[in-house]
């Protein structure tokens, strides 16, 4: 049996090039988007960024977050 384009076969995209088409990608990306992988990068960036701030801009932080969760209280 041969195979009518071997060339594609041989460099490996084969399977790449499929999988891409038939994901229907938006914007030609690289197919669907992984919700669970997306949320994940979401809270590690954020965590890192907390992680990484200064002590003046994690003190900031806490008073923003206090603040906002005594205005919630208040407008419930």
């Amino acid at each position: 049996m041969r195979c009518d384009d071997a060339a594609m076969v041989e460099y490996g995209n084969g399977v790449g090039q499929v999988a891409g088409q038939a994901g229907g990608g938006h914007g030609g990306g690289s197919g669907s988007m992984d919700v669970g992988a997306s949320l994940s990068r979401f809270v590690t960036d954020s965590a890192h960024t907390v992680t990484t701030l200064p002590p003046a801009g994690m003190l900031a932080l806490a008073v923003v977050v206090v603040l906002g969760l005594i205005i919630l209280r208040r407008a419930f």
